[in-house]
């Protein structure tokens, strides 16, 4: 067992990468149970949806069937939507098995869908207060069952006084890629013979209407890549949501307003630049042009980074660039002003031919990372910006991001079996994210903050603008405990720490001592002469610094090595106190503490010890449970 100890120790020494992104602070497991609930999947569904409902419900659609998980009462019930009458009662018409394609949550609270049965595409809307699967037709919809909506694609529906529109895109390299408007009025790309793969849509939330856009943000492959560039380009494509086409003669049915412009993520200092996108999350601000939008990249090496964008930036560059390869004057009003009126014919031909932007658009900051992410949502909360990032490996990092620098709070480990996330999706106002693999659902708990530690001084190290110290406890921050920084301070100042939550992340503080405990207040435990012998330090933070100390001897232990002390063969020099200690930016606290004592030689041959090599008496019962423990959590 000892060996099988050692050996893993020895293979994550090998695995670190000290040149790696800095690594999380906290590592939250399956088994915290005040931080994950999770619910089973019937089956093994390929791609799931998540649809947010209320409080702790959440909607997931899979490729036939609807999930309604119920994360307070730990329930999951499932619906198969009939598409129709013809498809509810108990002898269906053949044409009835649809996949769903499209999901939104109406502001009836009723279920908008599309699906697709192999031959046309049906949207229609369902009741979810009744037991009934059926899904009424949307008539408004009709037009749309030409289109094929592909599993995954980005789609937003449009809800007004005036009527309903649903925008929903369509990636590969047919004549219908691009945007498609369904509804009121039908719209369409034109056939620009280009490979694009659709990632998201942003709404704009104008107070005029007749300036509303939708952005999409895209992939495209360059038709002529060379050895030394990339095989994909980022887009953000602008349409007029009050675009209704051209006329009978030109463009009719076709967007009038698209425009592009490059998307540019990466270090220029560094030379560092990532290519394709992978995911998008919007922060809606009161004034349109300060919304925020991060986008993120991956580059060929498989390494990720987060690069935030703002919608007045975008439209600077839609408003103000040059359009390439375009050398007249531009017409007035300018190609893809939103009106609400037809666009004139000179405007149109500018968008037909040369609707790409000269300038590309630059970030405002960039988080770059030696992480595969894989899934992005944002959230902010008393004035800070937390980005919350899926791993390949199915974990999630909660990152805190600000002007000067990133600080990795937490990474969760939310599944019970090795997974990939299929889909993430926030609740920001109750504080809950939710992650879909193939066969469960979890809801984590951003403001599980019992972990961080049972003092002022721990719940501030954290960093975590979801916890604050309530004088008491380290639990879920509120305006009152958060606002009140000066009172924070106070509470720590009571254990002599004066230790604020910025000073967490950017400071150190003067030493903090927590003294450990008299000898005498530890019971021995008695080793016998010649054997091996483990200590175990308990580890929470993983920027912290952790060093064992017995008489006037120190030494440092790496937390990736579970911070384990070895005694190679027990004798009267190992004898007496050791206790472990913990300092993290100036606070030092003592974790744990053991009074080793020799045991008395009775008899002169022993059998070999149960973890050792070596001929002397048995290991102790707890050196035995801890190497099981350790080769189980391992060998996980």
């Amino acid at each position: 067992m000892q060996v099988v100890v050692l050996l893993l120790i020895c293979l994550g020494n090998l695995m670190a990468n000290p040149t790696q992104t800095p690594r999380p602070r906290m590592i939250f497991t399956d088994t915290d149970r005040d931080t994950f609930k999770r619910l089973s999947l019937h089956g093994n569904d390929a791609h799931i949806q998540l649809l947010l409902g209320q409080q702790d419900v959440v909607t997931a659609a899979g490729k036939t069937h609807l999930y309604f998980a119920n994360f307070h009462n730990l329930q999951l019930s499932s619906k198969t939507p009939a598409f129709g009458s013809e498809c509810s009662g108990s002898d269906p018409v053949s044409n009835c098995q649809y996949n769903i394609t499209v999901i939104h949550k109406r502001k009836d609270d009723q279920l908008f869908m599309c699906g697709n049965n192999g031959g046309e595409t049906t949207c229609c809307n369902m009741n979810m207060s009744e037991p009934s699967a059926l899904c009424t037709p949307a008539e408004q919809f009709a037009s749309i069952k030409q289109v094929h909506i592909k599993e995954g694609e980005p789609s937003v529906l449009i809800e007004s006084s005036s009527g309903e529109e649903l925008y929903v895109t369509h990636s590969g390299t047919e004549e219908s890629v691009g945007i498609h408007k369904s509804g009121m009025n039908r719209v369409r790309p034109d056939n620009h013979r280009k490979e694009q793969k659709y990632v998201s849509l942003v709404v704009s939330n104008r107070t005029i209407d007749q300036q509303n856009k939708i952005f999409a943000f895209y992939n495209e492959k360059k038709t002529d890549p060379s050895m030394n560039s990339d095989m994909w380009l980022p887009f953000v494509s602008q349409v007029c949501m009050a675009d209704r086409g051209g006329s009978k003669l030109y463009r009719q049915f076709e967007w009038t307003s698209q425009l592009q412009a490059r998307l540019y993520c990466g270090d220029k200092s560094s030379r560092k630049h990532y290519s394709e996108l992978v995911d998008v999350a919007a922060l809606h601000a009161d004034q349109w042009q300060d919304t925020r939008v991060y986008a993120l990249f991956k580059n060929e090496w498989g390494t990720s980074a987060v690069c935030e964008y703002t919608v007045g930036d975008i439209e600077r560059v839609f408003t103000k660039s040059e359009f390439k390869g375009y050398t007249e004057a531009i017409p007035d009003p300018r190609p893809g002003t939103c009106t609400g009126e037809r666009a004139a014919m000179p405007a149109m031909r500018v968008v037909e031919n040369h609707s790409e932007m000269e300038d590309t658009i630059q970030p405002r900051r960039a988080f770059i990372s030696t992480h595969h992410y894989t899934h992005l949502c944002v959230d902010s909360l008393h004035n800070q910006t937390v980005l919350l990032l899926s791993l390949e490996n199915g974990g999630v990092q909660k990152v805190l991001e600000n002007d000067t620098q990133t600080f990795i709070i937490a990474e969760y480990h939310p599944f019970s079996h090795r997974a990939h996330v299929d889909n993430m999706i926030l609740n920001p106002s109750t504080k809950k994210l939710y992650v879909s693999s193939r066969r469960e659902i979890v809801q984590i708990n951003l403001e599980s903050c019992a972990k961080y530690g049972a003092s002022c001084q721990e719940c501030a190290l954290a960093s975590d603008p979801y916890c604050a110290w309530d004088g008491t406890h380290c639990s879920p921050a509120t305006s009152d405990t958060h606002n009140m920084e000066e009172g924070n301070q106070h509470a720590c100042s009571q254990s002599n720490a004066m230790l604020s939550r910025e000073a967490g992340v950017k400071e150190s503080v003067d030493p903090i001592m927590v003294p450990p405990g008299s000898k005498h207040d530890v019971d021995p435990i008695m080793v016998p002469p010649g054997s091996k012998h483990f200590l175990q330090c308990p580890i929470s933070s993983l920027h912290a610094e952790y060093s064992w100390h017995h008489d006037s001897k120190t030494t440092p232990c790496n937390p990736e090595d579970h911070c384990l002390l070895l005694i190679h063969s027990m004798s009267s020099k190992d004898e007496g106190l050791y206790w472990c200690e913990w300092m993290e930016k100036g606070y030092i606290k003592t974790l744990a503490q053991y009074r080793l004592q020799l045991e008395p030689v009775l008899y002169d041959n022993w059998p070999c010890g149960p973890c050792s090599g070596a001929t002397g008496p048995p290991m102790s019962v707890t050196l035995t449970s801890f190497c099981l423990i350790v080769a189980a959590v391992m060998l996980r």
